[in-house]
């Protein structure tokens, strides 16, 4: 255990945890809405510091980060636990765990991850697979170790992070996955159990410190994946972030709590990347449909084939110094 960050003490030896826009108020001997934050006697736990469940080193296109160092390695890492309650999670065995089934698990420290990701010769370090903000303390300590040591970090998250919790990170955080579920608020309501109003104002924080940002969107059909629901993403992005923000349009599985619906049509992929193109956004990307075109990125301006992927792997990248050989135009991102 470790003492949490950001947190303070009300009446009746309760505490209002302050790490996440839940803003859970927890009574003595009560976990916060993560389940992995405990108040014992006044005083706020993190009941998953350094105990991993997940220790991989993984693509940096895995994330989904396209326009980060491409062909790059990632060493990325998750504790148990989950603010969200999503009905199609993939890692629902990791992020809704049962009770204190982090307990067994063996401790290591932010030192050894960072010097696992340099022996891996990975250059950066993702907080991924559940949700880096429950196990913030241990990301946070991890990540100045790693930019003191010349990694990037990487935060691959659904957008829930406090205001205060994401200034103290910021300055370490190089980029960031947010996962943009959907449009509307009784998709987020039935589906992940939250607020899409918080979200977006999250990523506008993102944004504003200076955070690489990517932003990815699972289609499912019948409940997000309406022309209203992708003109409303797309013209999000544009208005707020920018025609240079990529956002990826992936494919949904049957998974977890949500086996009545089907896969997501490919063609439902190809919509909702032509409405993001026709809203002026210049890159939109294709998710889980290895082979697709959708997957390769291209200059915006003269439209020449730049990264050619295939899943995960990149089949061939042309681009010299961050520009378009073929008409200069510059590629945004970092490490590109």
């Amino acid at each position: 255990m470790k003492e949490a960050m950001f947190y303070s003490r009300v009446e009746d030896g309760k505490i209002h945890c302050e790490l996440c826009r839940f803003r859970c108020l927890i009574g003595n001997g009560e976990r916060g809405h993560c389940k992995v934050r405990e108040n014992r006697g006044g005083v706020l736990y993190s009941l998953v510091y350094g105990t991993l469940c997940a220790e991989h080193v993984d693509p940096i296109e895995k994330k989904p980060l396209f326009h980060v160092m491409p062909g790059s390695t990632s060493y990325s890492i998750a504790t148990v636990g989950c603010n969200f309650r999503c009905h199609h999670c993939q890692n629902a065995s990791i992020s809704q765990p049962p009770p204190n089934s982090f307990n067994q698990r063996a401790e290591v420290s932010p030192r050894e991850i960072v010097n696992r990701s340099k022996e891996s010769l990975c250059r950066s370090i993702s907080y991924t697979y559940t949700e880096p903000t429950v196990f913030f303390e241990f990301a946070y300590d991890t990540a100045r170790l790693a930019r003191a040591a010349g990694l990037h970090n990487i935060f691959v998250s659904n957008g829930y992070i406090s205001k205060a919790a994401l200034t103290a990170i910021a300055p370490y955080l190089n980029a960031a996955n947010i996962d943009l579920k959907g449009f509307s608020q009784v998709f987020y309501r039935d589906i992940a159990h939250a607020k899409l109003s918080e979200v977006l104002d999250s990523i506008l924080e993102y944004r504003k410190l200076g955070v690489w940002l990517e932003i990815t969107t699972l289609f499912i059909p019948g409940h997000n994946d309406t022309d209203q629901d992708m003109q409303g993403i797309a013209t999000f992005i544009m208005n707020n972030l920018g025609p240079d923000t990529p956002w990826h349009v992936s494919q949904f599985h049957p998974t977890y709590r949500l086996t009545d619906r089907p896969p997501t049509p490919l063609s439902t992929l190809r919509r909702a990347r032509e409405i993001g193109f026709a809203t002026g956004l210049n890159y939109v990307y294709e998710g889980n449909a290895p082979g697709e075109d959708g997957e390769n990125t291209f200059c915006p301006s003269c439209r020449a084939l730049l990264i050619k992927r295939r899943g995960f792997t990149i089949v061939s990248n042309t681009i010299k110094k961050g520009m378009c050989p073929d008409c200069g135009t510059t590629i945004p991102g970092i490490g590109m």
